[in-house]
């Protein structure tokens, strides 16, 4: 969870960043002054997005699993109805980031043998797959607090191997002999 909160920090500090970029770097219609430093910056956005994103990427499967069982097991009234939704929306982002994962490691692949870090061929490349994780990337943005508010319902929500707390004290044994000290 460490991770996923980190990500959520981060992500709205670079959407912040953006925003305010965004608005002082566009017209009233929204036109970007300069569409050249605007795409870097708006390259620049998604990069950090996505590096954001990875150690969050690396356990995100196990994540959804962890909050799909908890919520099976949470009492009704404790349950936000939104959640389950919430949790298909994650599930669908993180299939398309796996997907695009794929997609990022078959280009890599056919790139021309020089292509690094610093080629045209490369950073285009690199940046047109960041491009395309900003939507599914967003909805962990947007959704992924739904895994910390799961967790922590299910953190506070009794133990079902705790018995019930009795009204009455417990029957003590009789005893017939005194205590020694």
């Amino acid at each position: 969870m460490r991770h996923l909160d980190h990500y959520l920090s981060d992500a709205e500090k670079i959407l912040d960043a953006w925003d305010a970029y965004s608005e002082e770097h566009t017209d009233l219609d929204g036109w970007p002054l300069d569409e050249d430093a605007y795409g870097r910056r708006a390259g620049t956005r998604d990069a950090m997005t996505v590096e954001a994103f990875e150690p969050v990427h690396e356990r995100a499967h196990l994540l959804l699993a962890t909050a799909q069982t908890q919520l099976g097991h949470l009492p009704s009234g404790t349950v936000q109805s939104r959640w389950v939704w919430q949790l298909g929306v994650l599930q669908d982002a993180l299939e398309r980031l796996d997907t695009l994962a794929e997609r990022w490691q078959a280009t890599r692949d056919e790139l021309p043998a020089d292509a690094h870090r610093g080629t045209d061929a490369y950073d285009i490349a690199l940046a047109t797959h960041h491009a395309a994780c900003r939507d599914a990337l967003h909805d962990w943005a947007t959704h992924g607090h739904t895994l910390t508010e799961i967790n922590t319902a299910a953190r506070r929500a009794p133990s079902p191997l705790a018995l019930p707390p009795t009204v009455t004290a417990a029957p003590t044994a009789d005893r017939t002999t005194p205590a020694h000290r």
